[in-house]
């Protein structure tokens, strides 16, 4: 059973910093390029960043670039999301996905595995 694993979310004054955690299971995760979503209310999902499976290719929103770093650790089957700088306009459920191609995070596309979420909070 593949399952993605949010942690890390929470409640965060404007200008603070939160890493994400997505632990994953039941994949052979080295083989698959990981992204994070987000949904903030009343709004459509959307994308935030994505790493290939090889670790050396990253993409970002332009509405987080400079602010967040994706990373994974193929040896725990995990991967990150470092954002400092929050902004109230980041508050949203994250989300954690996998797919075998990296242009599905970045691309408009919708990858094949998906987690539950974990909630950002930010206060101005």
């Amino acid at each position: 059973q593949v399952e993605l694993v949010e942690s890390g979310g929470g409640l965060v004054q404007a200008g603070g910093s939160l890493r994400l955690s997505c632990a994953t299971s039941g994949l052979i995760f080295r083989s698959y390029c990981m992204g994070w979503f987000r949904q903030a209310p009343g709004k459509d999902r959307e994308f935030v960043a994505a790493i290939s499976w090889s670790n050396d290719n990253t993409y970002y929103a332009d509405s987080v670039k400079g602010r967040v770093t994706i990373s994974r650790d193929n040896a725990k089957n995990t991967v990150y999301l470092q954002m400092n700088g929050l902004k109230p306009d980041d508050t949203a459920v994250y989300y954690c996905a996998a797919d075998r191609y990296l242009v599905t995070m970045y691309d408009g596309g919708y990858p094949e595995v998906w987690g539950q979420g974990t909630r950002v909070a930010v206060s101005s």
